[in-house]
């Protein structure tokens, strides 16, 4: 490594320098290291990042380079001609130019033998990539085969399940239409029930709401025309069951086609979606030679398309069947849901007059209770005032008899004496007027209480009609089968 401030200068021929002292003078050092690397003992502090600033702050502008520069030789000549003479004595095997040449042969090598294989790489994957289309290719031309194959299957399938549900939705109208009937014949009692109980309880109307009015009626008008649709509704229900079993069959014949359309589009459309990566492929040595075939696609459609054809005749006369079952539910239904609205009407008009009746005798009554609440009230305060009379007589009669027992010639008959005796006569006459109004009042009451108890009988009746009518009759006649339910549904 070349020193600081000096050059290479050291000479390997000559001899190795013979000093008595390795190190220089003190002084020399002193002077050479003075300008140059501070000493380890320099004083800095320990406070700040490290740095020779004392170092810089001695340094002269024109450093001395000659003792370094001298003592840098000297150093050289003594440390480094020893290790380049010993290397003189070894046995040297090769030159430079060898091991350059080497060096370039490998990397000649390597360049050649990377070169080869990069092409014989290129090669190969060229080789791969056309195999590999050419099975990919073949692969291809039996997948769409198959998806061809699976098509056609899906589209039988399609028509198949199409036919299926129309015939399983045609086979449960049936069986809901013959199911309705059914319903709408147990309707029919429950109206039927309706209707006699309300005349039966318009039977325990009380007084003089005990009338045959027009509910009465129409309600028997009502149990006519129910006993008349129950008989007309007994006579479709036999052609139903003919027809059931009929869709039945040919919907059996679609589902045992349809299982094997299934089974068949499962297995090819497996073998459609099945590559290279699928799990369960495997080698089956000869199964390429088994014809295990039953028809030819011409036949394969032909027998399915048979079968759509048989369901749809069927289905064609069930739909008759059940367009008539509906008819008839219909017409029922309508009859008696038109008595039912005239029964109910009346029972409307019947109700606003009882009802209104009864606001009328509530409204009565509630006056009479305030006119009641008033004369009590005015009882009350006639009490109040004779017993405040009866004190201003206590006073006057206590004073009158105090005076008695004046002395003697102070027994004197004067004005106060005159005033206390008119006064008593006064107090008394207006506590016996106020006593014949208080029997007034108490007759007046008793009256308005009995003109009470008449309005609450009456009010009783017409509320016991009213329950009749609004609570028992009405409430059941709320439970009366709706148009819906009249035609069979729930």
């Amino acid at each position: 490594m070349e020193l600081l401030g000096s050059t290479l200068t050291a000479t390997y021929a000559q001899p190795r320098p013979t000093q008595t002292n390795f190190l220089p003078a003190i002084s020399a050092i002193s002077s050479s290291y003075k300008d140059r690397f501070p000493h380890s003992n320099l004083t800095h502090s320990l406070s700040l990042p490290w740095r020779p600033s004392t170092y810089y702050k001695a340094a002269s502008n024109a450093p001395t380079l000659g003792p370094y520069c001298a003592r840098s030789q000297r150093v050289a000549e003594s440390s480094m001609l020893p290790f380049v003479s010993n290397r003189t004595t070894h046995f040297t095997r090769y030159t430079p130019d060898d091991w350059y040449r080497s060096n370039l042969n490998n990397y000649l090598e390597s360049n050649t033998s990377r070169h080869n294989s990069e092409r014989l790489r290129v090669d190969t994957s060229r080789l791969i990539q056309d195999k590999y289309q050419e099975m990919r290719k073949v692969q291809a031309d039996s997948t769409q085969n198959l998806g061809e194959r699976v098509n056609d299957i899906g589209f039988w399938k399609s028509e198949i399940i199409h036919e299926l549900d129309a015939m399983i939705g045609e086979t449960n109208e049936l069986t809901d239409v013959k199911k309705k009937l059914e319903r709408a014949l147990m309707e029919t009692e429950a109206p039927l029930q309706v209707a006699r109980e309300c005349l039966l309880h318009r039977e325990k109307r009380m007084g003089i709401d005990l009338v045959h009015d027009e509910v009465e009626t129409e309600l028997l008008t009502e149990v006519d025309d129910i006993l008349c649709c129950q008989e007309r509704m007994k006579l479709h229900l036999d052609k139903a069951a003919a027809q059931l079993a009929a869709n039945r069959a040919s919907q059996h014949e679609l589902e045992k086609d349809l299982s094997d359309k299934q089974t068949a589009y499962r297995i090819d459309d497996k073998c459609h979606h099945l590559r290279n990566t699928s799990h369960g492929v495997g080698y089956f040595c000869g199964v390429e030679r088994v014809d295990a075939t039953v028809s030819v696609p011409e036949s394969w459609a032909k027998f399915t398309d048979d079968n759509i054809l048989r369901s749809q005749s069927e289905r064609a006369a069930s739909t008759k069947l059940r367009d008539d079952v509906q008819n008839l539910l219909v017409v029922t239904a309508n009859e008696m849901w038109n008595q039912f609205n005239k029964v109910n009407l009346a029972f409307t008009n019947r109700i606003a007059e009882t009802a209104d009746a009864k606001n009328k005798i509530q409204v009565h009554l509630a006056k009479t209770l305030r006119e009641i609440f008033q004369t009590e009230m005015t009882i009350e305060s006639i009490k109040k005032a004779i017993k405040d009379k009866s004190a201003y007589l206590k006073v006057a009669q206590t004073r009158l008899d105090e005076r008695t027992r004046r002395p003697n010639i102070e027994l004197c008959r004067d004005t106060a004496q005159l005033r206390l005796v008119n006064e008593v006569y006064e107090v008394d006459a207006a506590i016996q007027t106020l006593q014949q109004r208080l029997r007034d009042a108490e007759n007046t009451l008793q009256s308005l209480v009995h003109t009470k108890a008449t309005l609450e009988h009456d009010l009783a009746i017409k509320a016991n009609s009213l329950y009749i009518d609004q609570e028992k009759c009405m409430s059941m006649r709320k439970s009366f089968p709706t148009t819906l339910r009249l035609v069979g549904f729930c």
